[in-house]
């Protein structure tokens, strides 16, 4: 029978469990640019990878929480949105890319990498200079007399 209605795939383990994977591998991709997992898997984390990248690229700050509640750390959460986010600009969509690679030797499963389209650079991008508004010059108080 079809599991009518559910959208995503179960792993083969408990709701928390299933969010605590997806949450981890996110983090990895984030902090190393690529890695290596099953099909299965990079196929999910895409879906939730790319919501994440569309809310650290709007930057504001219920987005930017959301992200840190998204990933498993804070440093993860402020590379995405102050690192790589801005790097990704050129998108709409499709930041992330998944590539078979071989079949694993213990059990056969089907591996695959998932990294990044645009390389990602580790310095943070630089935001466009802004000039600072020119302030008119503070008026001095006026020196108190001295009573006498």
């Amino acid at each position: 029978m079809h599991r009518h209605g559910y959208q995503g795939r179960k792993f083969g383990r408990e709701r928390d469990q299933r969010r605590a994977l997806i949450k981890g591998l996110a983090t990895s991709l984030v902090e190393h640019g690529k890695i290596e997992t099953t099909l299965p898997k990079a196929k999910e984390l895409v879906r939730y990878i790319e919501k994440l990248i569309t809310k650290a690229k709007k930057g504001d700050l219920a987005n930017r929480r959301a992200v840190i509640a998204g990933l498993s750390t804070q440093a993860a959460a402020f590379r995405l949105v102050d690192v790589i986010a801005p790097q990704l600009t050129g998108r709409t969509s499709g930041h992330v890319r998944v590539e078979r690679t071989r079949l694993r030797v213990g059990d056969g499963a089907q591996m695959a990498t998932i990294a990044f389209v645009d390389d990602i650079k580790d310095t943070p991008a630089k935001k466009p200079a802004e000039t600072p508004a020119e302030k008119p010059a503070a008026k001095k108080p006026a020196a108190k007399k001295e009573a006498k």
